[in-house]
């Protein structure tokens, strides 16, 4: 018999939708609550390395998405003006069928899990959260903001940087904090060598270009912005193109394409780590809402759909949900704090202007640890 029969997902990202379907994927009654009243999706497209394809592609939305995507293979690291310095084959980790990597807009994969969880038969309401929770014997009894209740085996906090759940469980003892970076993010059509990952090592910050589809891919560049400062909307274009000075080749063409403010996302960089148990009795923190990280190595969202994927696992292996919770910690605490650390570190060694950090053996170790087996 099943310990958790029913569970409550708080967050519609990617790391609430993956944990929905892993759920639902094992019979587990799953209602999820969104705040936003309309499911809009943050940012342009995403990387999903070879880890990641593994996992999606274990969940059984990979093919889903696949044709909306840009399959891929290799990364590179380059200079500034583009020469190579690095070329690091992929991974087929999901089979010889499946590609080493993907790239693919947020929108896309947004598209394919939220269908996906709804043919799954689980429950989904928006501009709806948490008030109060309350575990009562086994179980957990839920206050939600429109004033209705509810009862649950499980609690699952997926609400991002700022979670409300982890708030709830820890008070305000881990609060997001800024590295002293910001990441821009720009749209172009998609350039005939851009056939993989490029990335593209300046003094002051790390550019790349990520296909994601036939048609299209994105530029990324980040910047050291210690003040954090208040962007204004209107000039985001133009300082954008200021922090790609120096840039050259492929990047310095595509840097005075970049005209529109309204196209740019720009986002400051904030990290959270919780460094102890993720759970408290019923009630467990997944993705951002634990170990929100930094993108220097794309691996943040990755680590929120390898959670949800091994919740879903321990969920129906047996034994009590402290046990069950127990497992799932030890599979997944040590994985998530190597990314979460090595990503900062990265940033890091960018703002401190340090020509001696090998990035490249950085990605290399980052690439055999996710292969390995989660």
């Amino acid at each position: 018999m099943k310990a958790v029969k029913k569970v409550l997902i708080v967050g519609g990202g990617i790391g609430g939708l993956c944990a929905a379907i892993a759920l639902r994927r094992q019979d587990i009654d799953v209602d999820l609550v969104e705040l936003k009243t309309q499911w809009t999706v943050y940012g342009v497209g995403i990387i999903q390395q070879s880890n990641v394809v593994r996992e999606m592609a274990k969940l059984g939305v990979l093919d889903g998405y696949l044709d909306a995507a840009y399959a891929f293979e290799d990364v590179t690291i380059n200079t500034m003006a583009g020469e190579q310095l690095a070329r690091i084959p992929g991974q087929r980790l999901a089979g010889p069928e499946y590609p080493a990597n993907v790239g693919i807009s947020r929108l896309a994969l947004h598209q394919v899990l939220s269908e996906t969880t709804i043919a799954l038969g689980a429950s989904i309401r928006l501009g709806l959260s948490v008030q109060t929770l309350e575990q009562v014997g086994e179980g957990v009894d839920v206050l939600f903001t429109d004033g209705s209740r509810g009862c649950y085996d499980l609690v699952v906090g997926a609400d991002g940087l700022y979670s409300q759940i982890r708030g709830l469980l820890f008070r305000e003892q881990y609060r997001p904090r800024f590295t002293g970076q910001s990441v821009w993010r720009y749209n172009f059509p998609r350039a005939a060598g851009i056939d993989h990952l490029a990335t593209f090592q300046g003094p002051a910050g790390n550019a790349g270009l990520v296909p994601l589809g036939r048609d299209q891919m994105y530029m990324f560049v980040t910047s050291h912005e210690p003040a954090n400062p208040r962007m204004d909307a209107a000039t985001l274009a133009t300082q954008m193109r200021q922090r790609l000075s120096g840039f050259t080749g492929l990047i310095g063409e595509l840097r005075e394409q970049i005209r529109d403010s309204d196209r740019v996302v720009y986002k400051p960089l904030e990290v959270v780590f919780v460094r102890e148990p993720w759970y408290r009795g019923r009630v467990v923190l997944i993705g951002d809402a634990v170990h929100a990280t930094t993108p220097h190595l794309g691996q943040g969202a990755g680590m929120a759909i390898e959670d949800a994927v091994v919740l879903g696992e321990e969920l129906v292996a047996g034994g009590s949900v402290e046990q069950q919770l127990e497992r799932f910690m030890a599979r997944r605490y040590e994985r998530c704090k190597f990314i979460s650390e090595s990503s900062v570190l990265a940033g890091d060694k960018e703002m401190a202007h340090d020509s001696r950090f090998d990035r490249i053996g950085l990605v290399r170790r980052m690439l055999e640890v996710t292969a390995e087996p989660i």
